[in-house]
């Protein structure tokens, strides 16, 4: 076990977890909510520092990320536990999970960092479960990226305090945060968790970071994909992170509590992105569906068609050097090299050393 960083004592005797809203209040030998964070000696401890689920190379676009090394593969990787309690989770075998040490890899944050390079990746992702349950393991191993030229990514929920926050993304170079919804009443029944420390995360990272950010919205039908909370995500987007932060609306499918809920159809996707393009928002998205044009990146400006995919393989890259559309020159917002990277769709499993039964 590592010891926590945001954590104090209180006067009855037990600790405080100061990482999320949750504000776990904890005796000696009890676990938070998130299941990976416990009371020991009088302090928090993180009980899956060094240990994973599980790792893969993927393309960068699956985190989703799509103004971030367009075609470029990503080491990507989770623990177990997670501090929401979503009941559509779809990797719900992780962030659920009890009995996970049996199935865990163990490697270091140089491991890591060396792999990647090993490996060709340009990043690497802490992703499958909220890295803020892990927040000390995914920093560690961003500094190690760091000194190797690897990038840090995070693919979260964004629930944390304000201090952890701080501390987590001077580390990240690109997140992914999913906004699950536009309405407290959805955070508070569905995920067992509250909309505003969400959007502080969003401003936060958007405002004050140099973290590059993109947001994904899962739509769930009859819950939150209306044509009114659509438009009210979309305009607080544009209004208070800028029409330049893309957006995904990504396809439901059912899955852990809501296996009773359909799949979400493609017509509500085209929707809710041409609503926010409606509202404002210069690059919307969609995913987990084959729509090529809810995959390709646009010039806002001339409308030129700069980045084409088919799922997660890049057909064609036209953004210059200076990460500028060729036809009229107007500037691309993200990370972008001279060329697009040729990693395609595949997905490549990577062993670490298995941690003894």
């Amino acid at each position: 076990m590592t010891p926590g960083r945001w954590w104090h004592a209180l006067e009855d005797g037990r600790v405080q977890c100061d990482l999320c809203p949750r504000d776990c209040k904890l005796h000696e030998g009890q676990r938070g909510f998130c299941f990976v964070r416990q009371a020991v000696g009088g302090q928090v401890e993180m009980t899956s520092y060094g240990r994973s689920s599980g790792f893969c190379v993927d393309p960068i676009e699956k985190k989703p990320l799509n103004h971030f090394f367009p075609g470029s593969s990503v080491l990507s990787f989770g623990t177990a536990g997670c501090n929401l309690g979503c009941r559509f989770c779809q990797n719900w075998d992780l962030s659920k999970a009890r009995q996970w040490d049996r199935l865990a890899d163990q490697a270091s944050p140089r491991q890591i960092a060396d792999r990647a390079v090993e490996l060709g990746c340009g990043s690497v992702a802490f992703t499958y479960n909220d890295p803020v349950t892990w927040a000390e393991y995914a920093m560690d191993t961003a500094d190690a990226c760091r000194e190797r030229g690897v990038s840090a990514v995070a693919v979260t929920a964004g629930y944390m305090r304000a201090p952890a926050r701080a501390d987590f993304y001077a580390k990240m170079d690109a997140a992914n945060v999913d906004l699950k919804a536009f309405t407290e009443d959805f955070y508070d029944k569905v995920t067992f968790s509250h909309l505003a420390p969400v959007l502080e995360t969003l401003e936060y990272v958007a405002r004050e970071t140099d973290t590059w950010l993109e947001v994904t919205t899962l739509l769930i039908p009859g819950l939150n994909d209306s044509e009114r909370e659509v438009a009210e995500l979309s305009e607080w987007m544009a209004g208070h992170l800028g029409p330049d932060v893309p957006l995904h609306f990504s396809a439901f499918h059912p899955d852990f509590k809501m296996r009773d809920v359909p799949a979400t159809p493609l017509a509500t996707l085209r929707r809710a992105r041409a609503q926010a393009k409606a509202a404002g928002l210069h690059f919307v998205y969609t995913g987990n569906v084959h729509d090529a044009a809810g995959d390709a990146t646009s010039c806002a400006k001339c409308g030129a068609t700069l980045v084409a995919r088919d799922w997660y393989q890049i057909l064609d890259y036209r953004v210059t050097p200076d990460g500028r559309c060729p036809d009229c020159g107007a500037p691309v917002p993200g990370r972008f090299g001279p060329s697009a990277g040729t990693f395609g769709a595949r997905r490549m499993r990577v062993s670490f050393e298995s941690v003894p039964l």
